[in-house]
């Protein structure tokens, strides 16, 4: 008998694949490359506001080379997409940075990177729902102080 949540769970997401059909099944790379390049594109999203505002924390001089600092993040976002798209180029069938740590350094440093990636999703998770409760407060300032409680 499926609890309440698990009947959502399945309306949302579907029924769960078998474990041996698992490795047949793979994503096209217009959906796979947005799902997974999520770090990417959160961080895109509330950087900006965070490196502000810890600049205006800083003070006048700080928030007058915002410029600069915004400028060295266009840069780094530059080399990301480069180096997104030599990967994609190098290697067509996938399998992303595992992958690539994996054939050239072999099966430790692509275990290695998988675990940082499994760590550096949920660390994304966490700073994007932590941004986003900090954004509805800013919407709804009647709801100060409920910043874990909306997180969660």
């Amino acid at each position: 008998m499926l609890t309440f949540f698990e009947a959502v769970k399945r309306v949302l997401v579907g029924k769960p694949f078998r474990n041996d059909r698992l490795r047949h099944e793979t994503l096209p790379k217009k959906i796979a490359m947005p799902l997974f390049s999520t770090s990417a594109l959160s961080s895109a999203a509330y950087s900006p506001d965070e490196i502000l505002l810890t600049l205006a924390l800083a003070g006048v001089t700080a928030v007058a080379v915002s410029p600069w600092v915004g400028l060295a993040v266009i840069v780094v976002l530059l080399v990301v997409i480069a180096s997104y798209r030599q990967s994609v180029h190098a290697y067509p069938s996938g399998g992303g940075d595992y992958e690539i740590a994996r054939r050239n350094l072999g099966n430790g440093a692509g275990v290695t990177v998988a675990a940082a990636l499994m760590v550096d999703y949920v660390l994304t998770v966490a700073v994007s729902v932590s941004a986003a409760a900090h954004y509805l407060i800013s919407l709804a300032p009647a709801l100060a102080g409920t910043q874990s409680a909306l997180a969660a």
